[in-house]
C-alpha cells in the first residue's frame, strides 16, 4: 500500500503544481516540475553522460510531473516516454508538456524488450522496496549497451532521525550490488552538482508559494511539507546524500563481483 505521505508528495502536489503553472506562465513549468528531483546542473551531467541526442527514445521511470523529461526534450531533442504510477502526476505531465505518459510503475514496464535508447530514474529508486525488480525491468527494456542515468538518495550509514514515509535509502555498496545484479555496468558517479541558478529557483519557489496559498489548509499539503522537513534534517545531519550515476546495460546479464566490490568505471574494471 502506498503511504499517504507519498501520495500527498508525489500526486496531490503534482496536480496543484500544474494548476499554479497555468496561472503563472509556461516559463515556470520545467523548474516547478523538477522541484525535488533535479537541478539544471544535475540534468546536464546526466544528459551528457548518457550522450542524449535528437530522436533518442528516453524512458523516464517515475517521471512525476515530467520536468526532467521535458528539459531533455527541449535541449537535446529526445523523444521521452514517461512511466508514472501516480495519476495526478501523470495528468500534470500531459497538461504541462504534452508528453506521452504510461500509467504504471517500474516493476512491470509495458514496453517491448530492447525498445528504449536510454533511461532515467531520478529520485524514485529510494521510494521502492524491490529495487532489484525495477532495475531488472529497466535493463530489459533498454537496448544492449544503452545508458541509464540515476539520481539516487543514498544512506551514508545507519539512520537515526526518522526516515520520510515510504523511503528506503540504499547505501553505496547496496546500489553497486543491485546494478551489477540487474545487468548494468557502473561507469561513473558524482555527488549532486551545485544548487540551481537563482532564476530557476525563483520560478520554482513562486509556484510553490501559489500552491501553499491555495492548499495550505489541506491535509495533503501538511503531509508533503512534513516529508520535506524530514529530508532537510537527514541532509543537514549528513545521514543521506544525493548521487548521480551513469551505468550501461551489459550485452550479457551476468553480474560481476568486481562491480559489487565497488568498481566505479570501465577503465578501472578493465585494469
Amino acid at each position: 500500500m502506498t503511504a499517504a505521505a507519498m501520495v500527498a508528495e508525489f500526486d496531490d502536489v503534482a496536480g496543484w503544481t500544474a494548476d499554479a503553472v497555468e496561472q503563472l506562465g509556461r516559463r515556470h513549468a520545467i523548474p516547478a516540475a523538477c522541484r525535488g528531483s533535479a537541478s539544471p546542473a544535475a540534468l546536464a551531467w546526466l544528459a551528457e553522460a548518457c550522450e542524449l541526442s535528437p530522436g533518442m527514445r528516453l524512458l523516464d521511470v517515475g517521471a512525476g510531473a515530467g520536468g526532467p523529461a521535458a528539459w531533455a526534450a527541449e535541449r537535446f531533442g529526445v523523444r521521452p516516454i514517461l512511466l508514472e504510477p501516480m495519476p495526478a502526476a501523470g495528468r500534470a505531465a500531459a497538461r504541462l508538456f504534452g508528453l506521452p505518459v504510461i500509467a504504471a510503475d517500474g516493476r512491470r514496464i509495458p514496453l517491448r524488450t530492447g525498445s528504449a535508447d536510454a533511461a532515467w530514474c531520478l529520485g524514485m529508486l529510494c521510494t521502492v522496496r524491490d529495487k532489484a525488480a525495477v532495475l531488472g525491468e529497466i535493463r530489459r527494456v533498454l537496448a544492449p549497451g544503452a545508458s541509464l542515468g540515476l539520481l539516487v538518495v543514498l544512506a551514508r550509514g545507519p539512520q537515526v532521525l526518522p526516515v520520510p514515509d515510504g523511503n528506503h535509502f540504499p547505501t553505496e555498496r547496496d546500489l553497486v550490488t543491485l546494478l551489477a545484479g540487474a545487468g548494468f555496468e557502473l561507469l561513473e558517479q558524482v555527488d549532486q552538482p551545485s544548487q540551481a541558478p537563482l532564476s530557476w529557483s525563483r520560478r520554482a519557489e513562486q509556484v510553490a508559494a501559489v500552491v501553499a496559498t491555495r492548499h495550505q489548509a489541506h491535509p495533503a499539503h501538511a503531509l508533503a511539507a512534513h516529508q520535506g522537513e524530514r529530508f532537510t534534517h537527514l541532509f543537514a545531519s549528513g545521514q543521506i546524500t544525493v548521487r548521480l550515476i551513469h551505468a550501461v546495460s551489459r550485452t550479457s546479464t551476468r553480474a560481476t563481483y568486481d562491480a559489487a566490490r565497488g568498481v566505479q568505471n570501465a577503465d578501472r574494471e578493465a585494469a
